[in-house]
């Protein structure tokens, strides 16, 4: 089986081919720039692959509700031209073959469950911190939407004692994107992440943030596993600092051997680096063919 993927970011695209085993077979990208000129280079792409399928994980916010007109758009976000755009039906007009939608970070989390760092567990989450943050939700072997879609992104935190940054996020302002993501960080201490020195206090006050939203969804959800993945992520230093700020935060009051003893395996990186969202896309493909 050949499957189309997408993974379609708010700054670039990934296109790839993939097989049922979860196989990334071969890939291109590209900026994401206006919707038409965009997926006319992700047609062209798929024109001659001999596809059986397509997964699109998207950014969002985008409409997962099957039974609404404005299934397959996306919605509320502030890249010009994409607002109210049909994604999921200019994809069906141009190949006539099933399609697997969801969010970029469900896409993520899906695969991780699949062929990562979640896989033989039925429940995970998945964290996505970069240019924006993302929250992907895998329980009960099944992606979680509710009434849209996760977007744990977006949940209020408790300001670090020590920063008076005001945030970034045009919604929320210092919210846990407004204040963790890799924009905010540049923003904050004039210097991309990347070229902050590992010791710089800057890790300190991300782990303190995100070790916030990680600590609440694991007493909301009760997750088996949390992956933490992104390009901020990238900084390995701070994966000690956030499950330290974790443990801290829950106190002892989650009474599980993962958290207690073994955190190093319960906290991790994507088993997948940064393919879990193609390979996440490619199982959204696969579950478009062959529905559970």
């Amino acid at each position: 089986m050949r499957i189309g993927a997408i993974e379609a970011g708010g700054t670039k695209f990934i296109c790839g081919i993939g097989n049922e085993q979860g196989e990334i077979l071969e890939r291109i990208s590209f900026p994401t720039e206006e919707p038409e000129k965009t997926l006319e280079q992700a047609a062209q792409y798929f024109q001659d692959k001999s596809i059986e399928a397509i997964g699109i994980g998207s950014f969002g916010p985008i409409n997962l509700d099957r039974s609404s007109p404005s299934y397959g758009q996306v919605t509320t976000t502030p890249k010009p031209g994409w607002a109210g755009f049909d994604f999921v039906g200019y994809m069906k007009r141009t190949f006539p073959v099933p399609i697997g939608f969801d969010t970029d970070v469900n896409a993520a989390v899906f695969g991780e469950a699949k062929w990562g760092a979640a896989k033989g567990v039925d429940s995970c989450v998945y964290y996505t911190i970069g240019t924006g943050v993302g929250v992907g939700v895998y329980t009960e072997d099944k992606l979680v939407h509710g009434l849209v879609h996760p977007e744990g992104g977006h949940v209020l935190i408790r300001r670090h004692p020590e920063d008076n940054f005001g945030g970034l996020c045009p919604y929320h302002g210092d919210c846990l994107e407004g204040m963790a993501s890799g924009p905010a960080i540049e923003k904050r201490w004039g210097w991309k992440g990347n070229e902050l020195s590992a010791d710089h206090k800057a890790w300190k006050m991300e782990a303190y943030y995100l070790a916030q939203a990680i600590s609440g969804v694991i007493l909301l959800l009760s997750p088996k596993k949390v992956i933490l993945g992104g390009g901020v992520m990238h900084q390995q230093q701070l994966f000690p600092l956030i499950r330290k700020e974790v443990a801290q935060n829950l106190n002892g009051y989650v009474a599980s051997p993962a958290i207690l003893d073994d955190m190093e395996n319960y906290i991790v990186p994507p088993g997948l680096g940064d393919n879990a969202g193609l390979c996440g896309a490619l199982a959204l493909g696969i579950e478009a063919v062959e529905p559970k």
